[in-house]
């Protein structure tokens, strides 16, 4: 997800994000999901984390291995679902989780 934009950091130098004004979002080919679901899940993580970030990486195992490098909170579960893609785990700056995911290939 390629954003440009005039920067300024804010956040730790490990995670590569930034605050931004004036940015421009471009999305290469491929879905945007908003997915809903039960209060009672804990798909979010914990209790107090009620919505979760989705980014879309072309080989996980090489964005997690990287994220790692720089001293990134980076779960060691990786969960596959048929049909779906790969899954791993961040921590960003706050402590809420991220999700990486690898689609799977048609």
């Amino acid at each position: 997800m390629p954003l440009t934009c005039r920067t300024q950091r804010s956040a730790p130098a490990h995670t590569g994000w930034r605050s931004c004004r004036d940015c421009l979002w471009r999305q290469p080919a491929g879905p945007t999901v908003f997915a809903a679901f039960e209060s009672e899940s804990d798909y979010s993580g914990s209790r107090a984390q009620r919505t979760r970030l989705n980014f879309r990486v072309r080989d996980l195992e090489a964005r997690l291995t990287q994220l790692r490098s720089k001293g990134a909170d980076v779960a060691e579960e990786i969960q596959e679902i048929e049909g779906v893609g790969r899954f791993g785990w961040v921590a960003e700056p706050d402590g809420k989780q991220v999700e990486l995911r690898q689609p799977a290939r048609p």
